[in-house]
């Protein structure tokens, strides 16, 4: 099967570093669990979603995937300081990753950049952000997402009455 822009559902495993360098920043080579997403949705950063795009099952590649189209350029404004009383009971570190509620009620992550007495500097940019990323990827599975988990965007979706997603799925 060949992977579309829209309504397959993709599972891949991969392992991606900072472009020109060796280090892994992340992986699930080995765990056993692809990461499967549905395309078209929006799930995976949309460099590697669209670089997938025309891979088939069991297809193997090598994807970079710039800044911009990962995690963004670095927002040096994404950078504040707050009282060190908002992080009461919290045993700061450089390089902490905190998460809390952003003000659209949505989980927001954090990290602290430095503390002093009395303020904390924490970067709400993802640690990725203004990289390049190189993946190395493996399709382990493409398939046609069902009506259920396209109407719900969820892998395993509740399968409506009907039993076929009509016209226009993207996978083929």
């Amino acid at each position: 099967m060949t992977i579309t822009s829209e309504n397959c559902v993709v599972g891949i495993e991969y392992e991606v570093k900072e472009a020109g360098t060796t280090e892994i920043v992340d992986s699930n080579k080995g765990s056993g669990q692809p990461l499967e997403f549905i395309m078209g949705r929006g799930q995976i950063i949309p460099g590697l979603e669209n670089a997938l795009c025309g891979m088939n099952k069991d297809e193997s590649g090598d994807i970079m995937v710039s800044a911009v189209d990962a995690y963004g350029e670095y927002n040096a404004e994404a950078v504040q300081t707050l009282p060190i009383e908002q992080f009461e009971g919290v045993d700061l570190k450089e390089g902490l990753i905190l998460y809390g509620q952003g003000e659209d009620g949505h989980t927001v992550q954090v990290t602290v950049k430095s503390f002093t007495d009395t303020d904390v500097n924490i970067d709400f940019n993802h640690p990725l952000a203004g990289k390049d990323l190189m993946f190395s990827v493996t399709v382990l599975t493409a398939r046609e997402a069902t009506a259920g988990e396209i109407s719900s965007g969820v892998i395993g979706g509740t399968q409506s009455s009907g039993g076929s997603c009509g016209s226009g799925c993207g996978c083929y």
